[in-house]
């Protein structure tokens, strides 16, 4: 959380053991907690552990920064809650899908809307689109993308692995194709969900 901490709130900051007596490799990662970060609530916490969550939040905020139109309401806080439930792979392009669903129905004024896609490449290059959490393991590379909904341009990637430049654009290709099916789920959905008001 940035910015001003509320007055109750406790933040604790602890950091694992570098090294561990059961041998390399059984160390924790460093590790923080915020409570009380909600008002309403009994009871309100956020747990972090590692630098991937860190990681995975700054590119979710990038990609909203890069598409709202902030201008149009100066000294406006906008906050977006992701709670991940479970984790069946492609996790960050889920969060970014989830976020820009969020950004809409919250009426936020942006620029085009966005989507996020991940792509898999095994060990023998095959191209594996939105891979499942067994095949993110599998994956000799995982390579993720933000697109817009306006012309498909590149808002955000972040990749882990090896592969050729040959392949990281057939990923993007293969991503820009598929975020049409993206847009057009969200164009369904939020079709549903406004014919029923």
């Amino acid at each position: 959380m940035e910015g001003m901490m509320q007055p109750d709130a406790k933040m604790r900051t602890e950091s694992g053991a570098e090294s561990s007596p059961r041998g390399p490799g059984c160390s924790l990662r460093h590790f923080a907690c915020e409570q009380n970060l909600l008002s309403r609530p009994d009871g309100s916490a956020s747990f972090l552990q590692g630098v991937a969550e860190k990681s995975r939040e700054r590119l979710i905020r990038n990609t909203c920064e890069a598409v709202v139109l902030g201008a149009l309401h100066p000294r406006t806080s906008i906050t977006v809650v992701l709670q991940v439930v479970s984790d069946a792979g492609s996790l960050l392009a889920c969060c970014l899908n989830a976020a820009c669903m969020a950004l809409v129905d919250a009426g936020v004024p942006m620029r085009a809307l966005f989507c996020g896609v991940t792509c898999a490449l095994d060990a023998e290059g095959t191209l594996v689109l939105d891979p499942t959490a067994k095949q993110e393991k599998e994956a000799r590379a995982i390579l993720t993308f933000a697109l817009d909904s306006v012309e498909r341009k590149l808002l955000m990637s972040t990749t882990k692995g090896l592969y050729s430049d040959a392949e990281l654009q057939q990923c993007l290709a293969a991503a820009q194709a598929a975020s049409q099916h993206v847009f057009r789920f969200y164009r369904e959905s939020l079709q549903r969900r406004y014919s029923k008001s």
